[in-house]
């Protein structure tokens, strides 16, 4: 039987599942281990919502409690016998625990369309440490059941904790999974996607998707009222987002596969309300010299050596007319690039009044890459026509590491603030940090969108110490500092000499 431990479903669970599976990890790289924790914790979600609608069937006493159907028309996966967590625990701390959890992902697939070729099954691998393995199931198993005995919510946070510190270990490569949570949740709340069809067509783990869903909780609304569609080229990348937004109870289209958007655009004849994306950064070999004519790129063709203008205009020709409201991340440089023909690009997205708002991000926010990026706000609709709102954000955010920066809620709180007094005509320019500009302002410079041109300088702080009195203070201050500088190099010469190396 697996052993009983205290109850660990409190907030410092997440961080307990990640020490154990820093443990468990051995001689495995992160982005092999990523698959075995993110895999337990799913196949233990699913394990809890099928064993709450087991018990339902019991109590009704009318022997349907191993009826497939009594569950996937409740949208629970159906969970075989062999596959039940119970089995699992029990096996927790024998040899074969790998090879138990590798038969419970099978017959989940094999009863779930869904999850067809979704789940990882590698668990029995030789150098996955065993012991190790059985204290990570011990950890979920004794897991308490939540309020109403659902432990969605604590193995959601479990899920996107772990993303983040898998893309913290993996570096560079996490962005191919990882947006940092701050910049999503700019976004979302900037965009404010209450109701309505979501798109990413680069969508990575789900992140946008997760926030999105609880954009609409935090402010009263339904997820229901959301419909999901996603795209993702990597196939481990797009299986950790559909098990993601599965835990989360978020139904989605992500296509059956993972696909290449600008090659098989799998959502071809669909508009949407909202487009949240964050695309590989200045992609060089994306296949532009095959798709110059493509029926999307309606203010110009992008250049065949960056996708950055192919990205943004492929998520503008899926927006709804009228109505639709997007936001992404880009590289600065493309607020500024003149070249291959991006500036013109830029120059008529600008003068198709398009462009509602950018926002220069911090440095250093991303685990993959210390550069900073923009998130460029595009409505179809906007509530200033003719103006464009530009904030400049680099100075703000916390470092809580020495190469890791965090937006952090206050920080979002000043951006949406601004946005939200933009598009109700009330907004008061700020030096240093937001400006509201005319379209025929922009022109003037080019079209170049970076906010530091339109935003200023902030005034710096009044000084009313009288000058005089102020070189009087700075000049004893420096003196006091020669003289302990020159106390220091005498007290160094004794000390060099005392073992023979005078000087």
């Amino acid at each position: 039987m697996a052993k009983k431990a205290d109850n660990t479903a409190e907030i410092g669970f997440e961080e307990q599942i990640w020490k154990a599976a820093d443990k468990l990890r051995g001689n495995l790289d992160a982005s092999e281990y990523k698959n075995v924790v993110l895999g337990l914790i799913f196949l233990k979600y699913i394990s809890d919502k099928f064993e709450l609608r087991y018990q339902e069937l019991l109590d009704e006493d009318e022997g349907f409690e191993e009826d497939r159907d009594e569950y996937t028309f409740k949208n629970i996966f159906f969970v075989p016998q062999e596959a039940r967590w119970s089995v699992i625990a029990q096996a927790a701390h024998t040899p074969e625990v790998g090879k138990v959890i590798d038969n419970a992902m099978r017959q989940i697939e094999a009863e779930n369309d869904k999850l067809k070729n979704i789940l990882p099954k590698d668990f029995a691998r030789q150098e996955l440490d065993k012991r190790r393995l059985g204290d990570v199931v011990d950890l979920f198993t004794n897991v308490q059941m939540a309020e109403k005995g659902d432990t969605r919510d604590i193995l959601g946070r479990t899920y996107e904790y772990c993303l983040s510190k898998f893309a913290e270990a993996e570096g560079k490569n996490a962005g191919e999974f990882y947006t940092p949570a701050c910049i999503v949740k700019t976004l979302v709340e900037v965009i404010q996607p209450f109701h309505g069809r979501i798109y990413d067509p680069c969508c990575g783990s789900g992140g946008m998707f997760v926030q999105s869903a609880e954009f609409v909780t935090h402010h009263a609304g339904n997820i229901s009222d959301l419909a999901i569609y996603g795209q993702e080229s990597n196939p481990t990348t797009w299986k950790l987002a559909t098990m993601n937004l599965a835990i989360r109870g978020i139904e989605a289209d992500l296509g059956k596969f993972n696909k290449d958007t600008f090659f098989d655009d799998l959502h071809k004849d669909k508009r949407f309300d909202f487009v949240l994306a964050n695309p590989p950064f200045n992609l060089k070999d994306w296949g532009g010299d095959k798709l110059k004519e493509d029926p999307r790129w309606d203010y110009g063709t992008p250049p065949e050596g960056n996708a950055n203008f192919a990205w943004l205009q492929h998520m503008i020709h899926h927006l709804y007319e009228g109505t639709g409201r997007m936001g992404m991340v880009l590289a600065n440089g493309s607020l500024s690039s003149q070249t291959s023909g991006e500036g013109d690009i830029r120059k008529n997205i600008v003068e198709a009044d398009l462009v509602e708002g950018i926002i220069a991000m911090p440095a250093q926010l991303f685990y993959s890459t210390g550069i900073p990026v923009s998130l460029w706000i595009i409505s179809k609709k906007k509530e200033q026509p003719g103006k464009t709102l530009f904030v400049d954000a680099r100075e703000m955010g916390t470092m809580v590491t020495r190469r890791l920066r965090e937006f952090t809620d206050e920080d979002i709180a000043r951006v949406v603030d601004a946005f939200g007094a933009f598009r109700e005509g009330v907004l008061e320019d700020e030096k240093g940090f937001c400006a509201a500009v005319e379209t025929e302002d922009i022109a003037k410079q080019d079209y170049i969108l970076t906010p530091g041109r339109y935003v200023g300088i902030a005034d710096a702080e009044e000084d009313d110490e009288p000058f005089d009195e102020k070189m009087e203070r700075l000049t004893g201050e420096l003196g006091k500092m020669f003289e302990e500088s020159n106390r220091l190099q005498e007290q160094i010469k004794k000390n060099m000499e005392a073992i023979g190396f005078g000087f």
